[in-house]
Formats: structure tokens, sequence, C-alpha cells
């Protein structure tokens, strides 16, 4: 696709990000098929790409995809909400390149090397292992320098271009987002500290700073998108920020039930978790109605209606809202009570609701945002659907939310059996794995598995030729 409509340098840095976002994402679809598998046949790749392994790979993947998708979204807005060129674009270009760099070195070591000795070595050059933040600690220290250098550009645009509302809360949010990362650089051999300062990275930096950032993301489009008054769409943004910094930080307790904190983080986390993604869901229902009532009242008077200038984004955009809802709020409430979550934990339900929540919060609006950049490459006025569109959109939504109830099917086979029947003894565990419920969960997961990443061929296929449709709006 030629590259003649993006006079900014910062959306074309955007692109950059987004292409090597949608690589990881294929990649970690790819790493979470093959553990699947092995759930369903256990000597699949063994001792060429065990389950530990390729389970590491695809959700590391998934953390790094979103990190390079959030960034490239920056990129893309910021010339638009400050009206300048992204000052330090240069410094910008050169960090990509470490990070993507970095990234490459680090799943090859993963593939390869896999595991080293039980000491200093083996956290600096292979991995640290913890979930979802495993990367060596080279790497971690050259994500921080790449994140310190992707906020010094935002501050330094921010302060000298016209700073939105928009821009404003990215600015305070990519603060706390380079910072708590931090936290997750801790060493203590001591596993209830450890557990403390790694659930602040997966609770607080994902669940809180990550939340807010997609509240200035959906904000971003629904002005680009539909036109949504800012003082709205900004006033949501405020309240958001208000409520993930309070009951994100709060809610941030719902972890802190079994690792020997005190007992008053029960009911504090519990209900605060809870709260997380009610703004976002609200300043989605405010700015459709008023949106409607507008396009309602423009009929009436026989002007003509407003439309939505890129149909596929819009779609994904709404799915953020909905499946905000449904993956953070409803099935992370599902088992967030502690007097559930004795039963529950670590059990397939965490899969089930850690599957729709990343899919739903986070996954949906970086999308759409690849769509609004693929609009603006191409300089396209209404962007509409495709064939291809329709069948990424419904086969990679049906695929999730498909493994999320197989998830959620098997994982009352755990709970029933392994934990509440048998007293969460090894015995029970072993029962439980046996059962028809949970053998035929895991199969089903493996099977939508598959009906999500032929979906991401879809959209892979979409990203790279809807550009060319002659049916839009030009």
């Amino acid at each position: 696709m030629a590259n003649s409509y993006l006079k900014s340098e910062s959306k074309k840095l955007a692109t950059w990000y987004f292409t090597v976002a949608a690589i990881l994402f294929g990649a970690q679809l790819l790493f979470g098929l093959v553990a699947a598998a092995q759930y369903v046949i256990p000597g699949f790749l063994f001792e060429i790409l065990d389950f530990s392994v390729a389970r590491m790979v695809h959700i590391n993947a998934l953390v790094v995809w979103m990190v390079f998708a959030m960034f490239g979204a920056v990129y893309w807005l910021l010339p638009d909400e400050t009206g300048i060129e992204t000052v330090g674009i240069g410094m910008g270009k050169l960090l990509f390149w470490i990070f993507t760099a970095a990234i490459t070195v680090v799943v090859l070591v993963y593939l390869f090397i896999q595991v080293g000795p039980a000491d200093e070595t083996s956290i600096w050059l292979i991995h640290e292992g913890r979930e979802y933040i495993e990367a060596p600690r080279w790497a971690d220290l050259g994500i921080t320098v790449v994140a310190l250098g992707f906020v010094a550009n935002l501050f330094m645009t921010g302060m000298k271009g016209n700073r939105s509302g928009i821009v404003t809360v990215l600015m305070a949010d990519m603060i706390a987002f380079a910072g708590l990362y931090l936290t997750g650089m801790f060493y203590t051999d001591n596993i209830s500290v450890d557990q403390f300062w790694w659930w602040w990275v997966i609770h607080l930096w994902v669940e809180a700073t990550w939340e807010v950032y997609v509240g200035a993301i959906a904000a971003y489009g629904l002005i680009t998108m539909i036109g949504a008054h800012r003082k709205v769409v900004e006033m949501w943004l405020w309240i958001e920020v208000s409520m993930l910094f309070g009951s994100g930080i709060l809610g941030l307790g719902h972890h802190y039930f079994w690792i020997g904190t005190p007992e008053y983080w029960w009911e504090i986390g519990a209900l605060f978790s809870a709260l997380e993604p009610l703004p976002l869901v609200a300043m989605f229902i405010h700015v459709l109605y008023d949106w409607g009532k507008m396009q309602g009242e423009e009929d009436a008077k026989g002007q003509a209606v407003s439309v939505i200038t890129n149909k596929p984004a819009f779609t994904w955009f709404v799915l953020n809202a909905f499946g905000n809802f449904l993956g953070a709020g409803i099935w992370g409430f599902f088992h967030t009570l502690p007097q559930v979550n004795l039963y529950t934990h670590g059990t397939q339900f965490t899969s089930a609701h850690g599957h729709l929540a990343f899919f739903g919060a986070y996954a949906t609006i970086l999308v759409g945002m690849m769509y609004i950049a693929v609009q603006g490459k191409n300089g396209i006025k209404i962007m509409n659907n495709t064939k291809s569109t329709i069948w990424a959109t419904s086969m990679i939504v049906g695929g999730v939310v498909g493994m999320t109830v197989a998830l959620t099917v098997a994982g009352y086979s755990d709970v029933i059996i392994s934990r509440a029947q048998m007293g969460a003894t090894w015995a029970g565990y072993f029962d439980a794995q046996a059962t028809t419920w949970l053998v035929q969960g895991m199969v089903w997961r493996l099977l939508l598995g598959v009906v999500t990443f032929v979906g991401f061929l879809f959209l892979a296929k979409d990203l790279l030729s809807i550009g060319k449709a002659t049916h839009h709006v030009r």
C-alpha cells in the first residue's frame, strides 16, 4: 500500500508498530493452539516444544503485541490531537528497532534454549519465570528504556502542541505505565513478597493503566469515527481516570486473598475490582445515545444524516465496550468474591476470564485502531466492511467467546471435583482432569481456537487489502 496519504512521520511510525503487533498477535494465537493441542494430546511436540514453553510464548506474545499496538496508537493520534508533528520522532524510530530486535531475541531464546541453570544466569539471560513478564532481566531493562523514550516523545509533544484532555490523560497514564512495570523487576526469595509485587504488574499495570489508556483511545476513536462531542467523551474519561485509579488500586486486593496479606483485602478487593469496567461502558452508552439523538433530529429536518466514517473500526470499538464489561466485569466477578475464589482460584475459570478479558478489554480496540490507520494510510473518507472484515470479526469473536464458554464448563469440573469434593489434593486434581466435562471442554477450546486463528488469517488479509477496495468513499 502506498504511503502517499501519510504526511506525518509519527503516523508512519505508528504503522510500523501496528505491523509488528499484528505479527506477534498471530504468533500468540499459533502458540496458544499448540498449548491447547497439548491439553488434548499430551505427547504433542514433547521435548521439542513443551507445554511450558508454548504457554510462555503464548502469554508473553499477548502482552508484547498489545504494548506495540498501544505505542502505535499513541503515535497515530498525537498529530491529530496536538496539531504538530511528534517531537523526537527520530528517537522514536530508533527505539522501535531496538524494541523489535530485543523481542525477537527473547522469543528465539524461549524457543531454542528454553531453560537454564538455577542461578542468576537464567534470570539475566533466559527468563525470570514469572507469568506474563518472563522476559530476562536484560530485556526488562531494554523495555524500560524504550517505554521511557516513548513517554519522553509523548511529553515533549504534549507540552509543545495543543494539549487536549485526551493527551493530558495519556501523559499522566504513561508515567504510571512505565513506572508500574518496574515493580515486576524486584527479586526476593520470599514467595508472598514476590507474588505481592508480581500482582502489582499483572493487575495494577494492566487493569489500571491499560484501562485508562483504553478510555483515551476510545474517546479519540469516537470523536474520529462518529463526531462524538469532545466534552462528553472527555468528561467520562476523567470519571474513568478517577474510578480506575481508585478502584484499580483497591481492586488489586482481590489477588491478595491467598498470599498471606490481611483479611480486610477480601471485601475491599472484591468490591472495587467489580467497578473497573463501568466508566468505559457508560462513555459508550452516553456517546451513542447523543449521536443517535442528533441523527434523529437531522433526519427530521430533512438534513443529511452523518455516517460512521470507518465501519470496521467502529465495530471493533463497540465490541470493546461489550467485551470489557463481559470479560473483565462479568467473568471477572464470577470468581472474584473470596468465598467463591477459595474454590475457583487457579482453575479453568481463571483461564476463561483471562481469555475474554484480555480480548474484550484490549485486543478489540487495538484492532480497531489498526483499521483507523489503514483508513488514514489510504486516504479513505468513509471505509466500509468487506467480506473478509465480516469473516474475520465473526470468527475471531465467535472463537474467543466459544473458548471462554468451553473453559468455563471445564472450570466447573475443576471446582466441583478437585476443590469442593476432593479438597484440593493431587488425587482430586487428576480425577478432575479425567472427567468428561473437562476433557470435552479442552477439545472444544482447541476447535474454537482453530476458528479464532482462521479468523486472524482473514483479519491479516483484510488489513493488507481493504485499502485497495473500490466500494469506499474517497
